[in-house]
């Protein structure tokens, strides 16, 4: 059999990567958002906390976007010869710790400057990339009364939304933890044809490609009445491959999120 053809459904900037990573592995990818992101404007409670990097001990980016919301992607935003703006001195600056749930997030901190050995990941190694992974390398560097930022996600009404497993541990362990939202998440409005390839793939051979237990609430909200028993998925999670279960996905494998891990399981299922 030939190796699926595979939708991803990642956010489109997210989603147009993966797609371009799977083609160059041979495999035919296409992109399926179903998460749509707006990020919050750059002032208000982001500038202010752009402002007090450096009053923390760490930062915790829950995703690239989150990265790109509070830093953009311009390393010029780190001149680490300098003053920072809000920050007593670049030295304070360096002091900050950017922790990264996994490698996208990594590149996405790299790109806009900070410096790769600031930054605390995931092993590369982890049975997966999250929170609890995140927390394995981190932990030791937390006490009563660390100062953490998290940059996070929200709802599409503009509330904190997502696993909050990291906030209530560090809290747990005494830290003193502040949040502030990067971006907005919601269901994307599928257009005729979305929704004609969307149908399609639920009875075609289409491996479904979910990184998020959101998109795929996203797509039940988006096709109530359609019948998934014949649809195939693969998650990087097995909390999402779960959710693929309970969605009615006939079919549901799970792997790895690395992009080689991802790859292998989609070329084991030809």
């Amino acid at each position: 059999m030939p190796v699926p053809r595979v939708l991803v459904t990642r956010p489109a900037h997210d989603a147009a990567a993966w797609v371009q990573r799977l083609t160059e592995h041979g495999i035919a990818a296409e992109a399926l958002p179903l998460i749509e992101i707006t990020p919050e404007p750059p002032t208000g409670a982001l500038a202010q906390a752009r402002q007090r990097l450096g009053d923390y001990a760490a930062v915790m980016f829950v995703s690239g976007n989150a990265v790109t919301a509070l830093l953009g992607s311009d390393p010029d935003f780190f001149e680490w010869n300098r003053p920072l703006a809000g920050i007593g001195s670049a030295q304070a600056a360096i002091e900050t710790r950017a922790w990264s749930p996994g490698p996208g997030t990594t590149q996405a901190l790299i790109r806009a400057g900070w410096p790769p050995a600031r930054i605390d990941q995931p092993a590369p190694d982890a049975a997966q990339f999250d929170s609890e992974a995140l927390w394995a390398q981190v932990a030791p560097q937390v006490r009563a009364g660390l100062r953490v930022l998290i940059v996070r996600g929200g709802d599409a009404a503009g509330y904190l939304a997502g696993r909050d497993w990291l906030a209530r541990r560090l809290q747990q362990a005494g830290a003193q933890v502040d949040q502030v939202l990067a971006y907005r998440r919601a269901a994307p409005v599928l257009a005729p044809t979305a929704r004609a390839r969307a149908l399609a793939a639920a009875a075609d051979g289409t491996l479904w490609l979910f990184s998020s237990s959101e998109a795929i609430a996203n797509l039940r909200q988006c096709l109530p009445a359609a019948d998934w028993r014949g649809a195939r998925a693969l998650a990087t999670h097995p909390r999402i491959a779960q959710a693929a279960r309970d969605a009615g996905f006939g079919t549901v494998h799970d792997t790895r999120p690395a992009l080689a891990d991802v790859v292998a399981s989609i070329e084991s299922l030809a």
